[in-house]
């Protein structure tokens, strides 16, 4: 891969990265159902189309990044849907193929060029928990050792690494000890881009209680980090958990909250308002703090994205 990091064509051209949004919640409003253990992974089976369409919707909103349908996809998990090595494989790469074909279809309209700069894939690697399928992302507090979760990382990012993704996107972890050891297999790729983004259960703390100050020293320790943050994570603490990235390294800061709702690991639902208009105008605060790679999680949709690009393109946050 390039000595450049993905994201400097985008910083250097125009101050900031927008990233897309929820993916599922992008499927879910196309009225699929994500209601098995591989949630949107399973539609790179059943219907690739509509991550294609999901993928192709938010370049329109004015992502200049898309994440693929990969986060919990694993082989592990996988393998528990009854699927083989190979065949676990090949859906890693076609998560990789389906992003790179909708950002070629938005890259060949030539509407879709002016005033943009062609949007780059992230290869998105979720944590541990998300293979479990029982909310342990909100938790962090596996129980397994540092060989498991090496393992279970090393053998999906030994395919992700080598895929025509721009940068490998290890989101969602709620764990130091997880992040230690991403951080020490990407130096087992040295070549490959990555970003580290954390999800959090306060404005100081990992949801394994964790200091974030900690875990993104761990995370700076991988050579080719293109950014660091936090997602998955109520708006209302962002600010404060930029200022405590901040206080650590001066790498792209990266911050795509979801919509303020609150996940029930028992029910598998969200719960609670969305904070609407609340958030793009957190938005506006995470970039005044330095936030500069911006964009969305859970139901976060096209719609807000859209906004979120004027805003960055305008005045209020752009300059």
């Amino acid at each position: 891969m390039s000595r450049r990091s993905p994201f400097q064509p985008f910083l250097d051209g125009q101050g900031f990265v927008a990233l897309d949004g929820g993916l599922a919640t992008a499927l879910e409003a196309a009225g699929h159902l994500l209601d098995t253990p591989l949630w949107s992974a399973r539609l790179l089976l059943d219907a690739p189309d509509a991550v294609r369409a999901a993928h192709l919707a938010y370049l329109e909103a004015g992502a200049d990044c898309v994440t693929t349908a990969s986060y919990q996809a694993s082989f592990e998990g996988f393998a528990e849907a009854g699927l083989g090595p190979r065949e676990a494989e090949a859906l890693l790469r076609r998560a990789v193929e389906l992003a790179r074909e909708a950002r070629d279809a938005f890259w060949s309209a030539p509407a879709n060029r002016r005033g943009r700069l062609e949007p780059i894939i992230a290869a998105s690697a979720g944590p541990y928990g998300a293979f479990l399928a029982d909310g342990s992302e909100y938790d962090g507090r596996y129980s397994v050792g540092r060989e498991a979760l090496a393992e279970f990382h090393r053998r999906r990012l030994g395919v992700l690494a080598d895929t025509p993704a721009n940068l490998v996107a290890f989101e969602t972890i709620p764990s130091l000890a997880e992040a230690e050891v991403i951080a020490e297999l990407l130096a087992e790729v040295p070549d490959t881009w990555a970003w580290i983004t954390f999800s959090c259960r306060d404005a100081g703390r990992l949801w394994d209680r964790a200091p974030l100050e900690a875990a993104v020293r761990a995370a700076i320790s991988a050579p080719r980090l293109a950014g660091v943050g936090v997602n998955c994570t109520s708006p209302r603490h962002v600010t404060s958990l930029i200022d405590v990235v901040r206080s650590v390294t001066d790498l792209p800061i990266i911050a795509y909250p979801n919509s303020g709702e609150v996940y029930d690991r028992d029910t598998g639902k969200w719960r609670g308002k969305p904070t609407g208009a609340d958030w793009l105008a957190g938005a506006a605060e995470w970039f005044d703090h330095g936030a500069r790679v911006l964009g969305g999680c859970c139901r976060v949709g096209p719609l807000t994205i859209r906004k979120l690009r004027a805003e960055l393109e305008g005045t209020t946050l752009g300059t």
